[in-house]
């Protein structure tokens, strides 16, 4: 079974049933999701699915979509020498039971070889070989929208920051958000304000992750300076009323993510510079060939390593389990009815 998607209403779902195949294809294997995380970042994938192809990852009918997750599967059947029954692998999948994949031995696990695959990033083809940790949660819920803040902050740094002084970021509540300012404090001498609804303020000031917590309804507070804008909110009147508060001095404007995909929409024009979007693979991809693949991912694992320790105080797990307690995740991610707090891992059986 699948959950799938209306790519014209993402608010409308549903189950369909599904079976791996009797007879696989050589160079096929069957996995068994054991369980995956569903955040904000996969609103975003189903709301960008067809402007960046996250539907064209796992073809299903005409005008449906399967949402891709961050999980971990087991090997259940295989047809592939060398990827045998009872592999535990981390990738992505789509939300369902199972996967099959047309497989493609790698060093470190293999990559889905499928001739609709090739245009994707190898990040998003790849399932890496995972013994199962006591982290695993967290690296489920945190590393794909870690991987998102760490190379924001990777490209406004090599960039020296553009010559800003802080850094304003949407959405501060959000996972993604929280991660941007976790690696902005680590990295980067930049002042980190958050904004963010009266309703999560207190939360976003615990954080500790923050130097300044601003509500929406509360903007000509900040500070006149030279300033990073990073819309991870999707709230084009927001980031508009920034840029005008802050004329001339909006030293780059980033559009990640839209958390917010559902408020209401103002046609009211951006004042310059122009929001750009920043699309996470093409700087890993850059990193990637700059740095080598190994030398990426220890960076990565490392830095992850420690956001995860320090997400011990504020993040709580939730497991959910069946297709249609799933589906009612997904529902309430959709519905923005999610507390900030909660780490949500879901698994269909």
């Amino acid at each position: 079974m699948h959950l799938e998607i209306d790519r014209r209403d993402i608010r409308h779902t549903r189950l369909v049933p599904s079976s791996a195949p009797k007879e696989l294809p050589t160079s096929h294997v069957v996995m068994r999701l054991e369980s995956a995380a569903l955040t904000s970042n996969n609103v975003s994938y189903a709301l960008s699915g067809d402007m960046l192809d996250y539907w064209g990852f796992f073809p299903t009918e005409p005008g449906w979509g399967r949402l891709p997750v961050m999980g971990f599967g087991v090997v259940t059947a295989s047809n592939c020498d060398d990827i045998p029954v009872g592999g535990r692998y981390f990738g992505f999948y789509p939300l369902g039971d199972h996967h099959v994949v047309h497989a493609q031995a790698s060093r470190g696990g293999f990559i889905d070889a499928a001739p609709w695959r090739e245009k994707h990033a190898m990040a998003y083809r790849s399932f890496d070989k995972a013994e199962s940790t006591p982290q695993d949660d967290a690296i489920l819920v945190l590393r794909g929208l870690f991987l998102t803040s760490f190379l924001i902050e990777d490209f406004f740094r090599e960039r020296q920051n553009f010559g800003a002084k802080q850094i304003i970021v949407t959405s501060a509540s959000s996972k993604t958000s929280i991660a941007l300012a976790h690696c902005v404090q680590r990295y980067s001498d930049l002042h980190v304000i958050g904004l963010t609804s009266a309703a999560n303020a207190a939360f976003t000031e615990s954080l500790g992750e923050y130097d300044q917590v601003v509500t929406y309804d509360n903007l000509d507070t900040i500070e006149e300076t030279a300033s990073i804008v990073v819309d991870m909110a999707g709230i084009q009147n927001i980031v508009g009323k920034i840029h005008s508060l802050l004329p001339d001095l909006i030293a780059h404007s980033a559009s990640v993510g839209a958390t917010h995909w559902n408020a209401e929409r103002s046609n009211t024009p951006i004042p310059a510079p122009r929001p750009e979007f920043f699309f996470a693979p093409s700087q890993l991809a850059k990193r990637g060939k700059e740095w080598g693949r190994e030398e990426i991912n220890r960076r990565i694992s490392d830095a992850l390593a420690i956001f995860i320790d320090s997400s011990a105080r504020w993040m709580t797990m939730r497991h959910t389990r069946g297709a249609e307690a799933v589906a009612g995740v997904y529902d309430d991610l959709v519905a923005g009815k999610v507390d900030p707090s909660l780490g949500h891992i879901v698994a269909f059986d």
